[in-house]
């Protein structure tokens, strides 16, 4: 049975769906998932140029989780991580986003971190309906934010470089050569986003006529409807130039074949979902 209370993040009007307002959701489980199972986020963030007025947005990857709680299941508090390359702005801007600010009720100082904002969409179909007014897709998106600051301890920034590899392909950090050296340690960066608020927004099913429009036979003679399901169609391996290793190994041939029943499962299930 489903929890009708599960555990979410706080609906507030900045993270609060107002368009079809019955397909959001804030609960973790739903909205982690979706983050977890995206292979590309993308992240905004402002720049502090007065001369750029325009906010900037990279394709990124990261993951949910929680370091001090590796056990942690997706329907708890996480945190989000991402990857990137030292001298990159955004993880530039990530150190001077760092600062010290004094609790206006405890004194304490509480670390912040640089603003960003995180979205991930999953696409699962074409939705073909009457009028051109009527077309959809199903889908399932999900928006964060929250502040992000460095990782500057070297067991949780293994840690998540470990899960981040692991979130290409299962297993892949043991499959690979492990640990990294020094100067592969030095030139990466992982950013730890505390989350404040996130939602979720999911749109599975058929097409949605107008019952006007369902009324005119001549119209649904004439015009195709349905969803035309989509999901990622993972190809065959191929081995690069120099590689040695004979054959596929089974475990990125397992994954290549999972991965495209589920996305295949998951699009057809949307399909049939109101």
């Amino acid at each position: 049975m489903n929890d009708p209370n599960p555990p979410s993040y706080p609906k507030l009007p900045r993270n609060t769906v107002q368009r079809y307002k019955a397909r959001g959701t804030y609960d973790y489980q739903t909205i982690h998932k979706i983050i977890n199972t995206t292979p590309l986020l993308h992240v905004s963030f402002n720049t502090p140029s007065p001369d750029d007025p325009f906010p900037a947005i990279l394709p990124m990857i990261g993951f949910m989780g929680s370091f001090t709680n590796p056990s942690a299941s997706l329907s708890e508090p996480l945190d989000l991580y991402l990857h990137g390359y030292i001298s990159s702005r955004l993880m530039r801007l990530s150190d001077l986003g760092t600062k010290n600010k004094k609790g206006e009720e405890e004194n304490e100082e509480e670390e912040q971190g640089l603003p960003l904002t995180i979205s991930a969409t999953h696409l699962d179909g074409l939705v073909l309906a009457l009028t051109p007014n009527a077309h959809s897709y199903n889908y399932r998106s999900a928006i964060l934010h929250g502040y992000a600051t460095p990782v500057l301890n070297n067991e949780e920034k293994l840690w998540a470089m470990e899960r981040l590899t692991n979130s290409v392909i299962p297993d892949r950090w043991k499959q690979t050569r492990v640990p990294p050296t020094k100067a592969e340690m030095m030139s990466t960066q992982i950013l730890r986003v505390r989350v404040v608020d996130a939602s979720a927004k999911v749109r599975a099913g058929e097409p949605h006529d107008d019952r006007k429009d369902m009324g005119d036979e001549e119209v649904r003679r004439r015009v195709w409807t349905g969803v035309v399901p989509t999901w990622v169609q993972y190809g065959e391996p191929k081995g690069a130039g120099g590689n040695l290793v004979d054959g596929v190994p089974e475990y990125i041939a397992e994954f290549v074949r999972r991965g495209n029943e589920g996305g295949r499962r998951d699009a057809e299930e949307a399909m049939r979902k109101h």
